[in-house]
């Protein structure tokens, strides 16, 4: 049997941390023609949302990485799935991330896409857990910081379930 999940932010909280965020970038990326890198799969419900906010003219690519490990534990061990299709020298590149939990994975997105020589590279994460980071990180648009809790709902998983959730839950 599945847990519960409880309800930790709102979807109207979200919708609110969503427009401020989108207002924060907009006033960053006024004239220029960001692009967006969505960490799949959990980013893509936020992602989608930030998009439409934002209106801005904006391209979209996808990673997917691996942190090979089960159940709800990373191994600390970050691999490329699925790679970027799109050139990024010289762009400026925004990286969207649904929750920043130990940090490891995002941290080696980062390293990854800086030797690509981007013309700036920044990252909007919906949530954060900043009591479970393992390395340094600065997150350059941030929409919550959570608790230690597992959490599920708009777009997050657990076992590829709760992503339909319209709000972001934690689970027992």
């Amino acid at each position: 049997m599945s847990p519960q999940p409880k309800v930790l932010i709102t979807q109207d909280e979200i919708r609110q941390a969503v427009a401020k965020l989108a207002s924060e970038i907009r006033r960053d990326y006024q004239g220029k023609q960001p692009l967006l890198i969505g960490i799949l799969k959990g980013s893509f419900v936020f992602m989608a949302d930030l998009i439409r906010e934002l209106g801005l003219p904006v391209e979209i690519d996808f990673v997917k990485l691996s942190s090979y490990g089960s159940g709800t534990e990373t191994s600390g061990k970050v691999k490329i799935v699925q790679g970027l299709k799109t050139p990024i020298k010289d762009r400026d590149v925004l990286v969207v991330e649904d929750i920043v939990d130990t940090g490891l994975t995002v941290s080696f997105l980062m390293k990854y896409l800086r030797k690509k020589k981007p013309a700036s590279l920044k990252l909007c994460a919906l949530t954060d857990k900043p009591s479970r980071h393992k390395v340094p990180l600065a997150i350059d648009y941030l929409g919550f910081t959570v608790p230690n809790k597992f959490i599920v709902g708009y777009g997050i998983d657990w076992n590829e379930k709760f992503r339909h959730l319209r709000d972001i839950c934690y689970l027992d």
